[in-house]
């Protein structure tokens, strides 16, 4: 060992880190500090920024000041993979004493939810009340496709592209009808297919203060577009759908339960003082099962089916805000 080293390796070893010699001159050091304060500006402003709970893969019509919108859009056939054009999974979104709650539901696989058999014990119980929180706690039906946007004058933008597009019952409804129409003088189609499918015109309104799609429908049979290569284009643009029923994306029945817990406390009839309780408030009048899938009254189920996937969206956002 040379002389002394020991000695030098003690010093170093003894410098605390912010005394540490660094490469940066002092002259750098002050060409640096003249532009720190925009630096610092900077990186206050990203902190600032609130996140972003928005799907960029999901579309959604953009609506006017009188909660009015029109786009024109075609269903399409699903990834290779997907066994259907659509996959379909119920949720719950409601507040509570401890927060909100917003999960999907296992009855989606078919197996038992914490919502679901609550909301079961409080509407067989016969009390009214009761039957009024199973009602804001009852679940939603939710629909996914991949559609491509044929004309969104709102966001032209969007015009040619594929997205993921949620929608409601009431949609569902109008793609079934169109695959079996009701009169004789009515063709049935596939609105799915790419070839001699539909475009959907959907029709955006306000009615009696709830978002109503009656007018929306389908047009003449004609292809997504006008080449073999544009329409192998689309298709293989598509988003598998397939992952919105997947197992692996839903919560235990532990995880569920427990997080019922912290939302409503030992108290199954607790509810949240806000005016804005639940995602959608329908009216049931029918002996529950536990699901609430299909209101009795039709004429309320446009009501709920709305924009309700905003609503989630908002709710999800203050989930997890939480």
């Amino acid at each position: 060992m040379v002389a002394g080293s020991s000695c030098l390796i003690h010093e170093t070893q003894g410098v605390p880190a912010s005394k540490k010699e660094t490469n940066m001159s002092f002259a750098d050091f002050k060409k640096r500090s003249k532009s720190s304060v925009a630096d610092l500006t900077s990186k206050m402003e990203k902190m600032d920024e609130k996140k972003s709970y928005q799907d960029d893969r999901f579309w959604k019509p953009e609506l006017d000041k009188s909660s009015n919108g029109y786009a024109v859009i075609r269903f399409l056939p699903g990834a290779e993979t997907d066994d259907t054009p659509w996959a379909k999974y119920f949720s719950h979104g409601f507040q509570g004493p401890g927060g909100w709650y917003i999960e999907n539901s296992l009855t989606t696989l078919g197996e038992n939810d914490p919502v679901s058999e609550t909301n079961t014990k409080l509407w067989n119980s016969g009390i009214e009340s009761d039957k009024d929180i199973a009602r804001q706690r009852r679940r939603k039906t939710n629909y996914v496709s991949n559609i491509y946007i044929v004309s969104d004058t709102a966001n032209p933008e969007n015009e040619g592209k594929v997205f993921l597009y949620r929608f409601g019952q009431k949609i569902f409804d109008k793609i079934k009808e169109s695959m079996h129409p009701e009169f004789d003088d009515e063709e049935a189609i596939n609105p799915f297919d790419l070839w001699v499918g539909a475009n959907f015109k959907l029709k955006v309104r306000k009615v009696a203060g709830f978002i109503n799609y009656d007018k929306s429908e389908f047009a003449s049979s004609s292809p997504v577009a006008d080449s073999e290569e544009a329409i192998e284009s689309i298709w293989k643009k598509q988003y598998k759908v397939s992952e919105f029923v997947d197992p692996s994306n839903f919560k235990s029945y532990t995880e569920l339960k427990d997080r019922l817990h912290k939302v409503i406390g030992d108290d199954i009839r607790s509810s949240a003082p806000s005016k804005i309780e639940t995602v959608e408030d329908v009216k049931v009048e029918h002996k529950y099962n536990g699901e609430f899938d299909k209101p009795a009254d039709e004429s309320s189920s446009e009501t709920s089916d709305g924009d309700a996937s905003d609503a989630l969206s908002y709710f999800e956002k203050l989930a997890s805000e939480d």
